[in-house]
């Protein structure tokens, strides 16, 4: 009873202690001058803070957005969207610290689509702009802005926000993070303060969505390009060694090899819905492997549809048109997986797997390689042992 009572005490006292640190977290903040910003929000992702004011005579909302840049020399941006709810269309503040004179500094960028992120005018009216670097790296942008009289009377503006990871030396942006914080920083932001949360204007479901659609498509081309593909390669290579094993590892390749090309088209076909839904989002280099990847696997099984017999002339011709590409789509395909992991940006263990997974293929490829010559090497031994009789 009394070792129960002991731990109910420390419980109370421990929340005591970290409730007012909660509830100041808004509060703690300071700002020079005579600066006053009745509302603040923490916002529900990426670290950051919203403190604000809006005068509805003259429609003027005056701003603080703080938030840390994902790494060091990195931005953060504040946004507007007037006719959406993500960032495609909006109308952003982005502050970064310039790396030579460490002054901060505000941009803005008028977004008309993912792959336009200059610097441009915005569409309403903004001043009073300037940036400021806090405490542990943290970046802060102050602005004033003319709210459109069509949101004004609505009483509610669609916001987004963002951080990243640097500038490069021309003056873009560089792409931010695509993981579940970065995808669901939108939210709706009541311009009175009445509501004291950010309600969800449409971009946390999207953003979720979009995530699990990533999954889904790394995990299907992973397992169809990154490793059945392989394992029919090398069913084909060092199984028909064994003459009882004919035809059956035949059979056993175009299995294995039809299934990883249904199961890659069904992975691809994911990555061109996510294109189409990510305008101006785009991983050169992926997808043009990607493409290429489709392209070649699809004329390598049409190609079966055309495999002359052993006997014929062509065939040797068709064995080298079809071992190249076959060892074309393996190389590409492992390729196109980590490359896909480096965007998916996962946990450190499924990459690990995935590199568990293709080092265990590689470890079981060089024991059959070399059991395979082996075989040949003593078949060919025995053959000039034994000359054919005249």
């Amino acid at each position: 009873m009394a070792s129960y009572l002991r731990v109910s005490l420390s419980f109370i006292f421990s929340a005591l202690l970290i409730s007012p640190a909660v509830s100041q977290s808004c509060s703690s903040q300071t700002f020079s001058g005579d600066k006053s910003y009745p509302h603040c929000l923490a916002l529900p992702n990426l670290k950051a803070f919203l403190h604000y004011s809006y005068d509805a005579a003259n429609t003027t909302l005056a701003v603080v957005f703080s938030a840390p840049p994902s790494k060091p020399g990195g931005w953060i941006a504040w946004a507007i969207n007037p006719k959406a709810t993500g960032m495609a269309g909006s109308q952003a503040l982005v502050a970064s610290k310039d790396s030579k004179t460490g002054v901060a500094s505000v941009t803005t960028l008028n977004i008309i689509s993912y792959s336009s992120l200059v610097p441009g005018k915005l569409s309403f009216e903004v001043w009073d702009v300037k940036a400021e670097e806090e405490a542990a790296g943290t970046l802060r942008i102050f602005a004033k802005v003319k709210v459109p009289a069509d949101l004004a009377a609505n009483g509610k503006v669609n916001q987004v926000w963002q951080v990243g990871p640097g500038v490069s030396p021309n003056g873009r942006i560089q792409p931010h993070d695509f993981n579940t914080p970065n995808l669901n920083a939108v939210g709706s932001l009541d311009l009175s303060g009445a509501t004291t949360g950010v309600s969800a204007s449409g971009g946390g479901g999207a953003g979720n969505s979009r995530i699990h659609k990533r999954n889904i498509h790394g995990i299907l081309n992973a397992v169809s390009w990154g490793i059945l593909f392989p394992i029919g390669a090398m069913i084909a290579r060092y199984m028909r060694i064994f003459e009882s094993a004919d035809p059956a590892w035949f059979y056993l390749h175009v299995s294995c090899q039809f299934s990883a090309y249904v199961i890659g088209v069904a992975g691809w076909a994911t990555g061109l819905k996510l294109g189409s839904e990510s305008k101006g989002i785009q991983f050169n280099s992926h997808r043009n492997i990607g493409i290429a990847l489709f392209a070649i696997a699809t004329l390598q099984m049409f190609a079966m549809l055309l495999r002359p017999r052993k006997d014929h002339k062509l065939r040797f011709f068709w064995n080298i048109y079809h071992h190249g590409v076959g060892y074309s789509i393996l190389i590409l395909g492992i390729i196109n997986v980590f490359k896909g992991l480096s965007i998916l940006n996962p946990e450190h263990t499924y990459k690990t797997a995935y590199i568990a997974v293709i080092a265990t293929l590689g470890g079981i490829t060089l024991l059959l390689e070399a059991v395979t010559w082996v075989i040949v090497l003593k078949r060919k031994s025995a053959n000039s042992n034994n000359p054919p009789k005249p």
